[in-house]
């Protein structure tokens, strides 16, 4: 078990910056997830923890000791790829004893950390295969038993479940989360999909174009999106954003599409009359209402059994996403009411979040 301290990490292939000076601060058994669409340098990052890649400025350190300079091997760390990069010609067992060979261990510990690791992830019965007799799932779990027999101070995973199917993905997750729990070992886990990210991390790192816009807990970062890109980014169905602009001091804003102001009940915003901004409402907290709601246009309705996922407009053709209970009745000329105590506020020019006047 270790800790991860990152320090102004940036990375430049040629005359493009792909990490623009990232710090995080990875606790000894924590697991914290790298998320972030294609291309937001995520995978980068991991690299350089791994001794992949080096960084062009900033500094790597592991239980305090600067990795930075360091060949992957002499990082003590494992990692586990999305490919499974498994040795086709060997067995399991050797597929998950050769990093130990290699470290020059004895046959005995060899074996002993091998039949320990297969036990753990249920594949004893595996061990005299080769990966192209095993499933998708089989030959993830062989991965994952390769990183724990070596017993590493700092697991990483790149995106280790995206060649799985749906039902598959979620088994796996949970599997991993399982065993990363039991095993205190401190990991890195990069993945694009947010709901795998909300579900494994002790804390999220939110990339968006180089940069760690947010790090903060799961339901920290579902609650208080720091910014429009995170707001939109986690949760599904995403984020609403409707234009609106500040009234009445600061503490109501009106649609750009007009209608009635909507307070804010947790009192007003700094910028008073007439600041633009963006309000986010998540598609759970909309639901049908009376006279004083919003008049939707429906254009589909999805519906999932237990609830429905309404896909509609405004008057001004901002569109609207409602997430309603299964039997709600959807007709043509309906209204939604927004709940105010859940109404998220960001900046119309930056997309930074405006918290309450001193709050």
């Amino acid at each position: 078990m270790a800790t991860l301290t990152l320090t102004g990490v940036k990375k430049a292939f040629g005359a493009t910056q792909v990490l623009h000076g990232v710090d995080l601060a990875v606790a000894d058994g924590e697991m914290v997830v790298i998320v972030g669409a294609s291309g937001c340098g995520k995978s980068t990052l991991l690299r350089i923890v791994a001794g992949l890649e080096t960084p062009s400025e900033g500094q790597v350190r592991i239980d305090g000791r600067d990795v930075t300079p360091l060949e992957p091997a002499d990082r003590d760390i494992a990692m586990v790829f999305q490919n499974y990069a498994l040795y086709p010609h060997m067995t399991v067992f050797d597929n998950m004893a050769y990093g130990l060979k290699i470290r020059g261990l004895p046959k005995p510990e060899i074996r002993r950390r091998v039949e320990e690791g297969a036990a753990l992830l249920g594949i004893q019965e595996l061990l005299a295969r080769k990966p192209r007799q095993l499933s998708g799932g089989q030959r993830q779990r062989v991965a994952m038993g390769r990183a724990i027999v070596r017993e590493p101070k700092l697991f990483l995973f790149d995106e280790p479940l995206s060649n799985l199917d749906a039902k598959l993905r979620v088994q796996m997750r949970a599997e991993i989360r399982r065993l990363q729990k039991r095993l205190g070992v401190t990991s890195l886990f990069v993945t694009h999909d947010q709901v795998e990210a909300m579900t494994l991390g002790d804390r999220l790192v939110v990339m968006h174009q180089g940069h760690a816009v947010q790090v903060a807990s799961p339901m920290e970062i579902w609650s208080r999106p720091a910014n429009t890109y995170v707001a939109g980014f986690i949760g599904s169905p995403a984020m609403n954003f409707l234009p609106a602009v500040l009234v009445d001091g600061g503490g109501a804003a009106r649609l750009a599409g007009g209608g009635a102001p909507i307070r804010f009940v947790d009192g007003p915003r700094a910028g008073g009359e007439g600041r633009a901004v963006t309000l986010g409402i998540r598609p759970e907290h909309l639901e049908v209402g009376g006279p004083d709601a919003l008049p939707v246009v429906v254009d589909l309705v999805e519906p999932l059994g237990s609830e429905s996922v309404l896909h509609g407009r405004l008057a001004d053709d901002t569109a609207l996403v409602a997430r309603l209970p299964g039997a709600a009745a959807l007709t043509e000329g309906m209204r939604l009411a927004i709940a105010p105590e859940a109404l998220h506020v960001f900046d119309a020019a930056t997309g930074a979040r405006i918290d309450p006047a001193g709050g």
